[in-house]
């Protein structure tokens, strides 16, 4: 029998989750400063429904679309090309916060509201710190600079969507259990 965490149900809903994510790509709240996309609250989704490897692994399908040539990167990019940019980071950085987010709900057994606001407040903080290294280094930016431009015009919008992840992936997982 394979492990819970290899199950073909559990690669379903990991493949699910990293198209979900590819979509979120696509959804779009046009608001100042920055607009506002799904993909993170399906990241947070994910690892609240999956656990940390499981969401890890819906992170990398959805990374592996986007290089294989499929425009799901932000603004309709694609190509491995991507991955090396300036904003390769913050994808470097979902799989591993997906990982991480996932890894700090599932250590309690009945992972209340606040606790799951945590481990995302974690895992934004992983996306963040890849993502600002990554634009530092590609765009020759100082790191007071990449930390504007890379992560605080993030912020508002970033921690809506915990909110909403945590409320709706809680009521989620009532119901599915994987």
């Amino acid at each position: 029998m394979a492990s819970k965490t290899l199950s073909v149900k559990g690669i379903v809903y990991a493949s699910l989750m990293g198209a979900l994510t590819a979509a979120g790509a696509f959804i779009i709240i046009p608001l100042p400063p920055v607009p506002i996309t799904a993909q993170t609250f399906f990241l947070n989704i994910a690892a609240i429904l999956l656990g940390g490897p499981l969401a890890a692994l819906s992170q990398m399908i959805y990374i592996l679309l986007g290089v294989i040539g499929m425009p799901v990167f932000s603004g309709g990019k694609a190509g491995l090309g991507v991955l090396f940019g300036p904003t390769g980071g913050y994808l470097i950085g979902f799989v591993i916060a997906a990982f991480v987010t996932g890894t700090i709900i599932r250590m309690k057994k009945s992972a209340g509201i606040f606790w799951t606001i945590f481990a995302m407040f974690i895992g934004m903080t992983v996306i963040y710190g890849c993502g600002v290294l990554q634009l530092a280094v590609v765009a020759k930016l100082g790191f007071k600079k990449a930390l504007a431009v890379g992560v605080l015009p993030f912020i508002p919008g970033d921690a809506i969507k915990i909110l909403l992840a945590a409320i709706i992936g809680k009521q989620i997982r009532l119901r599915i259990r994987v």
